[in-house]
């Protein structure tokens, strides 16, 4: 569900929790068209051949700069409606009511609700000025897994209808989801099943977020401060408001505009972990200057916790050979989702 959080000895400089330091030109971000728009209705044909033409577009984006949109996705607008609706309902509940549903009550899990500004990932001189509700894979709520379990999450007792509507989302996002783990694999030059077996019971935690319009600047506040995410791949389905940024190979904070129905899909770092690089897990951060509150829901993809983060056969070799020790992907979910929730939240 999560992503990895940063702390920042100066506004030009990042250090990420897998011990990275990255520089920035500038804390102003600028307009670029480095992160493509890439039509997926190929992927539901039943001709390999145009599934593969997808896969190859996916390939390149993911190596190159780790985010794209994707558009003629066939996934349900009013589903987001509702969400955004109900994200609304919840934010504007009184406190009290939001700490029934604390994160601090799940012990080393990411669900429950994380409060306004309870975090810096920056580093900076004002706190993360965000707010956030967290729920975890159910499989109960899963078409294509028999079992019975309702998962770790906790739901707020005077809401009604918000986890019906939370998991009417979940629940084909998650489809589209696994759609898109064979298309990674198709991108990988794998055979197209080859994530199968890793996401009969996926991680698959989901995300609504509430961003009030930031006044400070943005040496001194983020909405939500640098990071990175720290599954497979995340689906961000963002408002019109735009304040999702990325950070460039060229070292320039890149605004990701928001294109209408599209979805955002960006590598996290397991994916990285598992391409031994290839794949790139890209700094991102929000930014909210837009006058308007912002919202997003982000769903946060990656593998059975039992499964182990073994190389993609296509990205290792004796010339490559593994940078990355092997572990289950439950291991390396934990840790960092220790990490994030002693430090920061999830973008």
């Amino acid at each position: 569900v999560i992503s990895q959080t940063t702390t920042a000895a100066s506004p030009l400089t990042i250090e990420l929790q897998n011990g990275q330091t990255l520089k920035v030109n500038s804390n102003e971000s600028i307009e670029a068209d480095e992160i493509p728009i890439i039509d997926v209705s190929k992927i539901y044909s039943d001709k390999l051949e145009d599934r593969q033409e997808v896969a190859e577009q996916i390939r390149e984006a993911a190596h190159r700069i780790g985010f794209f949109y994707v558009v003629n996705h066939q996934f349900d607008k009013a589903l987001t409606e509702d969400v955004l609706g109900e994200a609304k309902r919840f934010f504007s509940l009184p406190f009290e009511e939001k700490m029934k549903v604390d994160t601090a009550l799940v012990p080393n899990e990411y669900v429950g609700y994380h409060g306004m500004a309870s975090y810096n990932r920056g580093g900076r001189k004002h706190q993360d000025l965000s707010e956030a509700f967290n729920f975890a894979y159910s499989a109960e709520q899963d078409p294509e897994n028999t079992g019975t379990e309702a998962g770790i999450s906790i739901w707020p007792e005077n809401l009604p209808g918000f986890k019906d509507k939370m998991y009417a989302y979940h629940t084909p996002m998650l489809q589209f989801a696994r759609k898109m783990a064979r298309i990674f694999a198709l991108a990988l030059h794998a055979p197209e099943d080859y994530f199968d077996e890793y996401t009969k019971t996926p991680e698959a935690g989901m995300r609504i977020l509430h961003y009030p319009e930031q006044k400070a600047s943005v040496d001194d506040q983020n909405g939500i401060g640098a990071h990175t995410d720290f599954e497979c791949f995340t689906i961000v389905n963002q408002d019109m408001s735009g304040g999702l940024e990325v950070l460039g190979k060229s070292g320039n904070w890149i605004k990701a505009k928001p294109v209408p129905n599209s979805l955002v899909i960006n590598i996290a770092d397991c994916f990285m972990r598992q391409t031994n690089d290839f794949f790139v897990s890209t700094v991102h951060r929000v930014i909210n200057k837009s006058g308007n509150e912002r919202y997003s829901i982000p769903f946060f993809f990656g593998l059975d916790r039992k499964m182990l983060l073994e190389p993609i056969p296509s990205c290792v070799s004796e010339e490559n050979p593994m940078k990355y020790p092997v572990m289950t992907a439950g291991d390396y979910y934990l840790f960092r989702a220790n990490k994030a929730k002693s430090k920061g939240l999830s973008s």
